[in-house]
């Protein structure tokens, strides 16, 4: 846990000078009773700073303890850079509800709200949170519901359940925010029911996510995306998660591009359940037991792009999921899986199907080395169309095409066997 700082008396009571100076003559009386790390609730002097304020407030350095502040629309609320901060007595420190065009600005937000976020946004629109600290909270950081607001450039730490998690979002910018030590997850992209969302995460840094609420997926990722159409997930650096770095589930139109992902415990990225219309490009995935997986035709699960990634170091298996099997890049249905380069697998560099639960894959163009098995089809009776093409497969030590029945290969030579199956096509 880290130290947040402590002025010492003179400073925070020439800094509450200047604070009261500042502010209307109506709000000026209630600063004089603010004392700089005083264990008193400051939530009355500060709300009635709050509603005073004429769109501009700058709060002094120093640690207040606060409870459900209610922030008015149109305001720009700043702090000193690293040492203002609101900590929490007992609830969340304050909330944006119902209100437009406010900005949060270099303010620390830390201590135990009990079951709340330590900050929430509710129902409101052109919200900006910048260059903000969120510190040490046992369940969500900044909670976020029916609301359009951009967060970045904030530093989120040891909060038990999430860093940031949004609920039916009427669009997102996540941008360039640090984020590690949390307990089930970084950033959540969530929606009550399946529907458009447009939220943006790009360019964050995130590690060391664990999964202390358990389960098989719902926790333990750095970015999930649920129920959420339409969402980009572009340009991450994500290591060290307890199951996966950005999960797909249920979504449609999704885009995962560009990101780094380091040391997953179970699939690095994960497209899943009833999604369709997923991109899944340009990423680097070293280390995990599955790099990527794009499954559950058996629950809709179709329509996919995999190209252009980098996948190497699959790991024998999954600390946390004794299921998952070792795999560089797994599909199942209307996928094109085109450009990749896979490495160092214990198992499968690229798989195709499921038993049965095969339909219109084509593989072609990509590179695969060092791995166990090169490229592996189903062929177990009622699978899908598959085509294969202009593959390069080197240091495959049982099979560099081959046909599977589930984990078994069956046919360890496809390449020159490929009539016996109708469904396949090797070129």
């Amino acid at each position: 846990m880290r130290t947040l700082p402590r002025p010492n008396r003179r400073h925070a009571l020439a800094a509450l000078a200047g604070f009261a100076a500042s502010l209307p003559l109506t709000a000026r009386a209630q600063t004089v009773a603010l004392m700089q790390g005083s264990d008193a609730d400051q939530t009355a002097a500060l709300q009635a700073a709050l509603d005073g304020a004429n769109g501009r407030l700058t709060l002094p350095a120093g640690r207040f303890r606060v409870a459900g502040l209610r922030i008015p629309g149109n305001l720009v609320l700043e702090g000193v850079p690293g040492a203002t901060w609101l900590i929490a007595a007992g609830a969340m420190t304050g909330s944006i509800a119902g209100q437009s065009n406010i900005v949060l600005r270099d303010i620390g937000f830390a201590g135990t709200s009990g079951g709340d976020p330590l900050f929430g946004v509710e129902g409101s629109t052109a919200i900006t949170i910048e260059r903000c600290s969120f510190r040490d909270n046992s369940t969500i950081a900044l909670g976020l519901r029916g609301s359009a607001a951009t967060i970045r450039d904030c530093d989120f730490s040891g909060h038990g359940d999430a860093a940031i998690h949004s609920l039916d979002s009427l669009g997102l910018l996540v941008t360039g925010n640090r984020i590690e030590n949390c307990g089930n997850a970084g950033i959540r992209i969530w929606r009550s029911q399946s529907g458009p969302d447009g939220s943006i995460v790009t360019q964050n840094r995130i590690s060391r996510i664990d999964w202390r609420g358990g389960g098989n997926g719902q926790n333990g990722n750095g970015i999930n995306v649920y129920l959420a159409n339409a969402v980009i997930v572009a340009d991450n650096h994500i290591a060290d998660c307890a199951f996966t770095a950005v999960r797909l589930n249920t979504t449609h139109n999704t885009q995962v591009t560009g990101n780094v992902c380091l040391r997953s415990g179970e699939v690095a990225i994960f497209s899943e359940f009833g999604f369709s219309g997923s991109i899944i490009a340009d990423n680097l995935v070293d280390g995990a037991a599955t790099g990527i997986s794009i499954t559950n035709l058996d629950a809709g699960g179709h329509l996919a792009s995999c190209a252009g990634n980098i996948v190497r170091n699959i790991t024998p298996n999954s600390p946390v999921n004794p299921d998952t099997i070792p795999v560089g890049i797994f599909v199942e249905a209307d996928v094109a899986v085109t450009g990749n380069v896979v490495s160092a697998v214990p198992g499968a560099g690229i798989a195709a199907g499921w038993g049965p639960y095969l339909r219109n894959v084509a593989i072609t163009g990509n590179v695969v080395t060092d791995s166990r098995i090169g490229i592996g089809v189903s062929v177990v009776e009622n699978s899908g169309a598959v085509t294969l093409a202009g593959n390069i497969v080197s240091g495959a030590t049982e099979g560099s095409i081959v046909g599977m029945r589930w984990t078994e290969i069956t046919e360890p030579d496809l390449l020159a066997n490929a009539g016996r199956y109708g469904h396949v096509s090797l070129r």
